[in-house]
């Protein structure tokens, strides 16, 4: 089979976890915008986690989402990076290094070190929201890169 070639149509064959999941995304952006995470915090995050699962439709997706939401593609370019560059506020960097410790936790763990610089970033409400968004992006890089039922570039925003 080719890699590229869906192996299932996950949201026909399992339509009531995928439903579930749908709505735990939802979820997640009301709690998002009930904690204030402004949209481009949000595209990144996704984007940083879509990485490093290596999804490819999903990350090509929420760069779509970010440019439209007025992101550059200077920092765009840079996720992969963010350590390394100065386009990243405070805020972005601590939810940068989140991602990225608890989209890693079976090896991370996530130590109490990463969870504390996290909220001295961020309010309980926000970092719940954040964890929210993280645990989210990881489900759904897990049927995309799992299945391969979404192709890069076929979402149009």
């Amino acid at each position: 089979m080719d890699e590229t070639t869906a192996r299932i149509d996950y949201e026909k064959v399992a339509s009531g976890v995928y439903a579930a999941i749908s709505r735990l995304d939802g979820a997640t952006t009301k709690l998002a915008n009930e904690a204030g995470i402004e949209p481009p915090l949000r595209e990144l995050i996704r984007i940083r986690a879509s990485q490093l699962n290596g999804c490819a439709y999903c990350v090509d997706m929420h760069s779509k989402d970010a440019r439209k939401g007025g992101e550059s593609e200077h920092r765009l370019s840079a996720v992969p990076v963010w350590r390394e560059t100065p386009f990243f506020s405070e805020r972005e960097r601590a939810a940068l290094a989140f991602t990225e410790v608890v989209t890693r936790m079976a090896d991370t763990h996530v130590p109490s070190a990463a969870w504390d610089a996290a909220a001295a970033v961020f309010s309980e409400p926000e970092l719940a929201a954040v964890l929210s968004l993280i645990l989210t992006i990881n489900a759904w890089n897990t049927i995309g890169v799992a299945t391969r039922s979404w192709m890069p570039g076929s979402y149009e925003p």
